[in-house]
């Protein structure tokens, strides 16, 4: 009897700073998987894709790399403002797309790419990797399970040191990046969506900052409204050290904190804690083996390419596109100094 096996997918990383040296080493390690291609402009990313991945394609075209027919994923990694025009060059070539956040600077980057998925018959997932987390993704599974009854509150908290300039400074640059809400808040953004979508979508949302004659601000919350009363406010400090995240949700039957510490986002020795009180029980410690973004990111590759393999997304763009709207919504809350109102349906 033959034994059947899954054709190998082969990925093609558009882009290789620090975070496609992360996505290559993540490939490395899924089964099934690896990387066939890399664009990569500067000689030093050249030069560092050919050390990592020494048995890679490397071009410096990308019309040239999405032509070549030796690929069948593209994984997205290059500058904020590229991601859309990207992914939609290689859904156009035929291949699926990994689509690294934000999916796109505006609401019509992100339809675009999603018309271009829908006309090419490709898929595309957006790399909101906490969603596979079994910290985060534990706090979901409590929730969804009634542990603490209705979500009334949540707290989400991000202090960190400052941003890595990425190359020629384009994540300082509002052109490039787009805001630094889109940078990285954009991720919790999703995740008290997620955690909040029994209650529907939220109505409205408020935002405060730093000096609004600036381009980008190092500190910023904002506020979500839900039409039940319930709230959610998150922080982003980009003037602190190291990097600290903390969770906390009341429920009208309970409540959940969770925190996770590091001295760098990448780091593969963190500290966390993920505790729960269910109704008038005593608080207890949840297990959760391990939590970071590397891990994160290898998990979240593993399922994206089993689900092109079946024809589906994992973390499709309409779920994706919601993180957006809010994100500039809470953009233009803190430039006009005024609540802004929300409509995701």
């Amino acid at each position: 009897m033959e034994c059947s096996t899954r054709p190998t997918t082969r990925v093609a990383l558009a882009g290789f700073g620090a975070w496609g040296l992360m996505h290559a080493r993540a490939i490395q390690a899924i089964d099934g998987a690896r990387v066939v291609a890399v664009l990569a402009r500067s000689e030093a990313s050249r030069a560092a894709a050919a050390q990592e991945v020494p048995e890679a394609r490397l071009f410096d075209n990308l019309e040239q790399m999405l032509a070549w027919q030796e690929v069948d994923v593209v994984n997205v990694l290059v500058p904020n403002h590229l991601h859309a025009a990207c992914a939609v060059q290689a859904l156009q070539a035929g291949k699926h797309v990994l689509l690294e956040k934000p999916a796109g600077l505006d609401l019509a980057e992100c339809d675009a790419v999603a018309v271009a998925a829908l006309r090419h018959g490709r898929q595309v997932v957006v790399n909101h990797e906490l969603r596979v987390s079994r910290q985060w993704g534990l706090v979901r599974e409590r929730i969804a399970a009634g542990d603490i009854g209705n979500v009334r509150h949540q707290h989400l908290s991000l202090f960190r040191k400052a941003f890595r300039t990425g190359s020629g400074g384009w994540r300082y640059d509002p052109a490039r990046v787009g805001s630094w809400v889109l940078e990285e808040l954009v991720h919790f953004i999703d995740l008290v969506l997620w955690y909040g979508q029994e209650a529907g979508p939220p109505s409205q949302v408020s935002a405060f900052g730093g000096d609004r004659a600036s381009a980008l601000s190092d500190h910023f919350t904002m506020v979500l409204e839900w039409p039940d009363g319930a709230t959610a406010v998150l922080n982003q400090c980009l003037g602190g050290f190291e990097h600290h995240t903390v969770l906390e949700v009341a429920g009208s039957d309970g409540g959940l904190r969770t925190w996770w510490s590091g001295t760098m986002d990448r780091t593969t020795t963190p500290s966390f804690e993920l505790r729960l009180r269910c109704g008038a029980g005593d608080v207890q410690a949840l297990h959760v083996p391990l939590s970071g973004e590397v891990f994160e990111l290898e998990e979240h590759l593993r399922q994206a390419y089993a689900g092109f393999a079946q024809g589906r997304s994992v973390m499709p763009m309409t779920v994706a596109r919601a993180s957006i709207a809010v994100g500039l919504a809470a953009d233009r809350s803190w430039r006009e100094g005024r609540a802004q109102q929300l409509s995701l349906s």
